[in-house]
């Protein structure tokens, strides 16, 4: 008998506030994937804001939270890049020569995937469920590509996704200029890299831009509307793999 995988999805703050929709997409994929997935209904933050701040002490309460509710689970994975990151790389560090903690943090960050990675090298997702008639451009996430390496796993599946073409675009892997708190402290500089990148999407002429991370999301976006960039769609990959609803 085969065991089914059961995984834990990390759903992650910002998209549980902000675009819900991303959440139910990975959801549906994990479950086409034939996972069985779990979403603790306690989870809150991963404890990345804290961490980037130099709150050590708040970052280590959210991340143990996090270990507790996600340790019994064969995999944990996120619809997010940062998030991702965060439990995979940082948590190691955080709980740095601390014995029983550090066990259970690298335990876990053994078990933790960014979304498409898991999709393509876990728990392959044979037939991709969405379809989009139209030409996408893909923004590399800082966090995904430089912490975890996601890079030709998003593409590989988007390649996969009825009536798509995707058409890369300049610059593909240079920051948007969000950065968490960094958008926050130097706003001039975030604008201006936003507006960097805003003008590499337009003039790849692609119908949308999808990427990985909502943060990334909604800088991209927010500036693309304020330009009064109205036509370019922004998407998370999880919505274009599962199919807008």
């Amino acid at each position: 008998m085969i065991r089914v995988m059961r995984v834990g999805l990390f759903v992650t703050c910002l998209v549980d506030l902000v675009r819900p929709r991303i959440g139910f997409a990975a959801l549906e994929l994990l479950e086409a994937a034939g996972c069985e997935v779990i979403v603790p209904p306690s989870q809150t933050c991963c404890g990345q804001p804290g961490w980037n701040s130099g709150d050590r002490p708040a970052a280590r309460v959210l991340a143990e939270k996090v270990i507790a509710e996600f340790e019994a689970f064969d995999y944990v994975v996120a619809p997010s890049g940062s998030c991702a990151g965060m439990i995979k790389v940082h948590y190691p560090q955080l709980f740095g020569g601390e014995g029983a903690w550090l066990a259970r943090a690298e335990a876990l960050a053994a078990r933790t995937h960014e979304l498409t990675d898991f999709l393509l090298n876990v728990a392959p997702l044979e037939r991709v469920p969405g379809r989009f008639a139209g030409t996408v451009a893909y923004h590399d996430s800082c966090a995904g590509l430089r912490e975890l390496g996601v890079k030709h796993q998003p593409r590989a599946l988007l390649a996969r996704v009825q009536d798509l073409a995707l058409r890369e675009m300049k610059d593909s892997e240079v920051c948007c200029g969000f950065g968490g708190t960094f958008s926050i402290k130097f706003g001039e500089i975030s604008a201006a890299m936003a507006q960097a990148k805003c003008e590499r999407i337009r003039a790849s002429g692609a119908d949308a831009v999808v990427l990985g991370d909502l943060g990334c999301m909604l800088n991209i976006e927010g500036r693309l509307r304020r330009t009064g960039d109205e036509h370019t769609r922004v998407l998370h990959v999880a919505e274009v793999l599962a199919g807008e609803k």
